[in-house]
This record gives C-alpha cells, structure tokens and sequence, in this order.
C-alpha cells in the first residue's frame, strides 16, 4: 500500500520571493501541499537572476527554494491580474507573501483581502521588520539583519573584519518559523474550525535566534566579545590547528574533559583546580588554551579525529563542500536529491531535513521555468480559451 505524504490535497498559493518564504512553500510541497508560485511577468522572483546559473532563469539560490512548485506569471498591477490570484485564492488553503509592508494591500493579496474572498484560507506574511513599529516599512535582507540585530558584532575573531554569515541564517529560519505558524494554524483550523493568519518577520527571527547571547549579556552587563570558532561559555570547544590541519573539538562538559584529558595525555592538568570544571576552565581560558593546543599539534586530523571517536568526545575536521558531499554518511543518506529538468539536465538539490516513517525523500517537481504552468493553471481555475488569450494579450498572465 502506497502511504500519502501528510498535506496531501492540501493547496499552497506561494507568493512570495527570495529565500523565506519560497523556502517555507518548498517545505510545504516536499509534505505533499500541491504549490503554485505566482511570479511577475519577465523577471520572475528576484533569485532567478542570482548567478549561477544551470540555465536562463534558474540561478542556484532559486532552484535551491522552488522545487515542487507550477509557476504561473501575472501582472498584479492589473485588475485582471488581481482577479485571476483570487480565482486561485478561492481554492487555496494557504497564501504567502513577503512584499513591504502596504505593498501587500495595493496589490490585492494582503489577509484582509484575501481572507474576504476565501474565510478558511490561511494567510501567512513574511516581511523584514514586521508590520508595525517604527521600521515596519524599512527594507529588510538577511545581511541587513545580521548587522541591525547585533548578530554581526558576535562573528568573527576578535579584533578581525566584521563577518557576514555566509548560510543566510535569518531568512532560512524566519521561512522554518513560518512552517511552524502554518502547520499550527492548520492544525487549528481543522481542530476548532478558527482560521488564524500568520506573521513573521526577519527581526524578530534575529533576535530570537540571539536568545542565550541575550541571555548572557543580561547576566553579565557587557557587550560579548567575538569569539571566531569558540564559545564564551565552554572550554575548550573551538577549532584547534592539529600537526597536519585544522580540527573541531567540542569539550561541552566535565565528563568529556576527563576523557579528552586521557587520550591527549593531559592527565597532569586533567583535576587540577584550574582546569578541573569548565566555570574553571573558561576563567582560565588562556592557560586551558595553550595545554590544549599544544597538545592538539603533536598529532594529525586523522588521529584526533578516530581517537576521539572511540572515547565519544565530539570532534571533527573542518570540511569544505567537497569533503562533506563525499563523506561516506552523506553518500548513505537521502538528504542530497537527484533530478532531472528539461534543457538544464540533471540537478542536485537538499530535501527537506524531515522523514516521515522512515520514508525515503524524492525531489517531487523540479524548479519551474518562469509562467511555463500558466496556461495549465488558468484552465484548471475554469477560463475559457478566449479569457486565457485577451489575459495574454493585455499581459495581465504570460
């Protein structure tokens, strides 16, 4: 018996763009959500346009958020337009936007709008600093969050160039949080019949994501130092530079420091009142520091890397993309997703870090041309071959 992936039958009207909310909307499509993304006529989302790129259109950061979407190209500047994202409306139960805030509303898609034309539907809105206060309208991108929220003063090393994080932290998260509100009104709406809307927002996934450094700075009163591969709260837990390379060491607590101590040949050091906690430890950094290092750089990566292993202290080389794609657990899992497109040829992309019953994951749809579903879509919402062609003619649909 073949199992259906949990939101089967459920439909998603994906209109936003970038990285958040296209990520949120391929999350729902790799549970079985059938998605629609509906795009400007000739640029499409701002990411096609990111290099790059496979093909005309599909930068990397775009394939990488709109797998298992149909895309359908509409000027929302028209009446037309308008109407046709409300005929797609009336048979959706969630819609996404990420535009600035009172863009949403001139162009027909805000909740208040679309909640009128569809009262189940589920309206989610992703916007940079929310929608009120007295940044509401300022634009919002995940670098300018890392800088604004003070995330940008912790990462680095000390005394170095101010460091961007190079994943886009905020933006995934604020996409996974926006899963989250999702799933949770859906699971409302069917549970009591109350149809909620959702919000989220850049800043206050950043600031949420800054919580034990607040935390910190709460107790401590003092702006925290950067700390490159360290933590301020443990040690030692940081990059150490082994005979042969660089090596992650993790000590995260007193247990794994009497084991670490054993196969590093501290044992001298290992219940020294200096050493012997890590409150201690981390008082002492310097000092716990240079043992440590001094010891890490008598032997190679490889070395540190199966003797730790054998005691469960937590340690690894520091791996490039390569190193990662080829280690023998990535080639065991499912995570990496192989497809197929039409004249882009085979592609590569990351499954949704979910599994369901132990399920394998498939890449479902691949990421779609810019308005190659339109037609399709529009014959499925009930226009007739006249209303599809003056839609064309007028450009309101591509």
């Amino acid at each position: 018996m073949t199992v259906g992936k949990p939101l089967a039958g459920l439909r998603v009207l994906d209109l936003s763009k970038v990285l958040a909310g296209p990520l949120c909307a391929q999350y729902l499509s790799d549970m079985g959500a059938e998605v629609i993304k509906v795009e400007p006529p000739g640029t499409g989302d701002d990411t096609r346009g990111w290099p790059p790129f496979r093909a005309p259109g599909l930068g990397a950061v775009f394939m990488s958020a709109n797998r298992g979407k149909r895309s359908i190209a509409v000027d929302l500047k028209t009446e037309a337009g308008r109407a046709v994202v409300h005929d797609l409306a009336r048979r959706s139960d969630v819609a996404i936007e990420s535009f600035g805030t009172g863009v949403a509303e001139r162009l027909g898609i805000d909740r208040a709008t679309l909640s009128a034309v569809n009262p189940r539907l589920i309206h989610c809105s992703i916007s940079g600093f929310g929608r009120e206060g007295p940044m509401r309208e300022a634009p919002g991108y995940d670098v300018v969050l890392q800088a604004f929220s003070g995330m940008m003063a912790l990462t680095g090393e000390p005394g170095g160039a101010h460091v961007r994080s190079p994943i886009s932290p905020i933006d995934q998260t604020t996409g996974i949080h926006a899963l989250s509100g999702i799933l949770a009104a859906l699971y409302a709406r069917e549970a009591t019949g109350q149809v909620e809307s959702v919000e989220v927002s850049l800043y206050e996934t950043a600031v949420a994501l800054l919580g034990y450094n607040l935390q910190s700075f709460w107790e401590k009163g003092v702006q925290p130092d950067r700390c490159g591969s360290s933590h301020e709260s443990l040690c030692p837990y940081q990059a150490f530079q082994a005979r042969d390379g660089a090596v992650m060491i993790g000590v995260a607590n007193d247990a794994l420091w009497q084991r670490f101590c054993t196969v590093a040949g501290l044992g001298d050091i290992v219940d020294d009142p200096r050493f012997a906690t890590n409150a201690r430890r981390v008082a002492h950094r310097t000092e716990t520091l240079g043992r440590v290092g001094a010891a890490v750089a008598r032997r190679p990566v490889a070395w540190w890397d199966a003797e730790l292993a054998k005691v469960r202290v937590p340690c690894s080389p520091i791996n490039d993309l390569p190193g990662l794609l080829a280690h023998p657990h990535t080639q065991a899992s499912d995570v990496v997703l192989s497809y197929d497109k039409p004249g882009a040829g085979a592609l590569k992309g990351i499954a949704h870090p979910v599994k369901f019953s132990g399920r394998r994951r498939a890449a479902g749809l691949p990421p779609p041309t810019l308005g190659a579903e339109s037609e399709a879509i529009l014959r499925e919402i009930g226009r007739s071959k006249d209303d599809i062609a003056a839609l064309r003619a007028s450009g309101a649909v591509r």
